[in-house]
């Protein structure tokens, strides 16, 4: 399980990084909340919209720290990592700290 999650960890990074907008709509569930660099909240559509427009753009992340911890059906993971890239128009980099929840659902995760 634990190798699972890792793979869709590296799934996530990826699509982030390239925008793929498909990936991020299969793997992010639709009750995302997430802090822009703007300190706005967003959600999933929000998101996936901010991808595909070209608002948000990732030009790194490097995950300086992973945690993850396994609890039957349901994993937590935290990340700390160096993002960059440029955001509604602006550049930033920053060190940001996510928790993420993944759930096994139908099989997967």
């Amino acid at each position: 399980m634990e190798t699972q999650i890792r793979e869709n960890e590296t799934r996530l990074r990826l699509a982030m990084l390239s925008s793929n907008v498909a990936e991020l709509d299969r793997l992010i569930d639709d009750r995302l909340l997430f802090v822009g660099p703007d300190t706005g909240l967003y959600g999933k559509a929000d998101d996936l919209e901010l991808h595909r427009s070209g608002t948000s753009r990732f030009e790194q992340i490097n995950v300086i720290e992973t945690r993850l911890e396994l609890h039957g059906a349901v994993a937590t993971v935290m990340v700390v990592a160096d993002l960059a890239g440029t955001f509604k128009g602006e550049a930033f980099a920053n060190r940001c700290r996510y928790l993420r929840i993944w759930a096994l659902k139908d099989g997967a995760w």
